[in-house]
């Protein structure tokens, strides 16, 4: 006998909830601690991010570049800054080196280092070994279970693929075989006088519907980081014909190359000067002879409200710029740049965060109510014996 579609959706939704059950509590639970993780860092560690006292002027990036670096340890060099709009608070620089063939976050992380600076007075507010920070091992725990890039990000990987699964097989089970207004009301309520084991029922079932939607999306969006095809079949399919992005490459002078202070120095005044009525920007520097300046400068909350720059490490001419309302680029392109702020939910403002948290601690229930269901289904009634009386 052929098995019915809920049938099958009940089966499905049973045998890859307990399959992927904890990793996804993980995730869950790592993702609500760093719902508000800027917000939470700045508060905890104020005397980080924020100056007491407020200069005329700052220092110029090349400054700035090499203190940070004399402040690291082993001669490293900075990769990174990350500059507020806001005068008070400090420019941070870092740098990392990651073994992607490692099997422990620990061993992931070759180094990681961030550096706190007062950009008006060249001070160094705190050097941070950043592969100790709190937020960095829960954001590895959500990523990777602290077990490495590849056995790591692979069981994350599937684990969410079965909760898109999970998600879509729960919303026919939830849906009633025959409709009335009983079975109406059990749909979006929670019936708290019932016994303890109908209100588990209705926290697994309730709950989760309301919050199928920011968990589809926050599956969605992990799903195009964690399969490379995915991600491209979904970019190259919304592009259409529209043309491939083409990748800017520095042109590597003939002679020695002497001016690069100069350089940094001149793409860190533009970098201020179009910092107005922005929120922050970033600066990665070239990583090889041929690599870019590649400056993205943030508009608001919503990281996809950018522009983009290239600039070629030896003229400092702009070799590419692209703005969040270019129509020149695809929609599929479009889309990719929203995967972070669709996953984190600022894509729908504070009010879309704080959804995605609730959804995130009701996601992190799930896996637990789903399980005492299926526990307390198992557990069979002793059967009553039959007396026979005699005659």
């Amino acid at each position: 006998m052929k098995l019915t579609l809920r049938k099958a959706a009940l089966q499905l939704h049973l045998w890859l909830g307990l399959t992927s059950g904890l990793v996804v509590v993980i995730m869950a639970a790592t993702g609500c601690i760093l719902a508000f993780e800027e917000e939470l860092k700045h508060l905890v560690h104020p005397d980080r991010y924020f100056i007491k006292t407020v200069g005329d002027k700052k220092l110029s990036l090349s400054e700035l570049s090499l203190k940070a670096e004399k402040a690291l340890p082993d001669g490293l060099k900075i990769k990174r800054v990350q500059i507020s709009s806001d005068p008070s608070r400090t420019y941070v620089f870092r740098t990392l080196k990651m073994d992607n063939d490692a099997l422990t976050y620990w061993g992931t992380y070759l180094y990681y280092y961030r550096v706190y600076i007062d950009p008006y007075t060249g001070k160094v507010h705190e050097v941070e070994d950043a592969k100790h920070n709190f937020f960095e091992i829960v954001l590895d725990l959500h990523r990777r279970l602290l077990l490495g890039e590849k056995i790591g990000k692979t069981i994350t990987g599937y684990s969410t693929l079965m909760l898109a699964t999970i998600l879509f097989s729960g919303l026919i089970i939830w849906y009633p075989k025959k409709m009335s207004k009983n079975m109406l009301k059990g749909m979006f309520f929670i019936k708290t006088s019932a016994s303890w084991k109908r209100v588990n029922y209705d926290l697994h079932n309730v709950l989760g519907f309301y919050a199928i939607i920011p968990l589809v999306l926050i599956s969605y969006s992990a799903l195009i980081w964690n399969f490379e095809n995915l991600d491209k079949w979904v970019k190259n399919t919304l592009n259409g014909n529209v043309p491939a992005e083409q990748k800017v490459k520095s042109s590597i002078p003939s002679e020695e190359f002497t001016n690069r202070e100069f350089i940094l120095n001149s793409i860190g005044e533009k970098v201020e000067k179009d910092l107005i009525n922005k929120k922050s920007a970033l600066i990665n520097f070239p990583r090889t002879d041929e690599g870019t300046y590649y400056t993205e400068l943030t508009y608001g909350n919503k990281q996809y409200q950018n522009e983009q720059y290239n600039f070629d490490q030896y003229s400092g001419k702009i070799l590419k710029h692209q703005a969040y309302k270019d129509e020149k680029i695809g929609y599929g392109t479009a889309l990719r740049e929203r995967n972070y702020d669709l996953h984190t939910g600022s894509i729908f403002g504070v009010t879309g965060r704080i959804m995605y948290l609730l959804a995130g601690i009701i996601a992190t229930s799930l896996p637990i109510t789903g399980f005492i269901i299926y526990v307390n289904r198992k557990k069979k009634k002793p059967k009553k014996k039959l007396q026979i009386r005699k005659k």
